[in-house]
């Protein structure tokens, strides 16, 4: 056999042959654990940031494309719809709009990226409407990705 003849030649078994169970040893399994460790601790701060990142990103885009379509529903109409007849007004004709030329989102009116309708206020508290999300935390107010994110 060959192993048996290297092991007599060398005084050492083969690696592939220590002459137990094979395996890993504590302290080789305890070195990688420690080194996915020290990557997942470097990583998912800046994985779960950049996540962050882009949902407020979306939601910007959204805010900004239901914006537009307020617009246009503002140019057939004449005005832009009550805060009762909310953002669903882009969708469906509301009672007393006669020039209404909708629907103006192709797919209805979208939730924020959080999973929460939109806020419409008309005419609002900042300017002739507010188009907001409260952001992550669903909250008024806030900092960083708990921040409102308005028009």
């Amino acid at each position: 056999m060959p192993n048996q003849a290297c092991h007599r030649a060398t005084g050492r078994m083969p690696m592939f042959n220590r002459g137990g169970a094979g395996g890993f040893t504590l302290l080789e399994l305890l070195v990688v654990m420690v080194i996915i460790g020290l990557l997942v601790g470097y990583v998912a701060p800046n994985y779960f940031g950049a996540v962050g990142k882009s949902e407020t990103k979306a939601a910007r885009a959204q805010i900004d494309a239901l914006h537009k379509a307020l617009v246009a529903y503002r140019l057939d109409v004449g005005a832009y719809p009550t805060s009762e007849a909310g953002l669903a007004a882009l969708v469906a004709r509301p009672a007393g709009a006669g020039q209404w030329a909708g629907p103006y989102l192709s797919k209805g009116v979208p939730l924020d990226p959080w999973g929460r309708a939109y806020v419409y206020r008309h005419p609002g508290r900042k300017g002739e409407l507010d188009l907001f999300s409260y952001g992550r935390d669903g909250k008024a107010g806030g900092e960083g990705e708990a921040a409102d994110i308005a028009n």
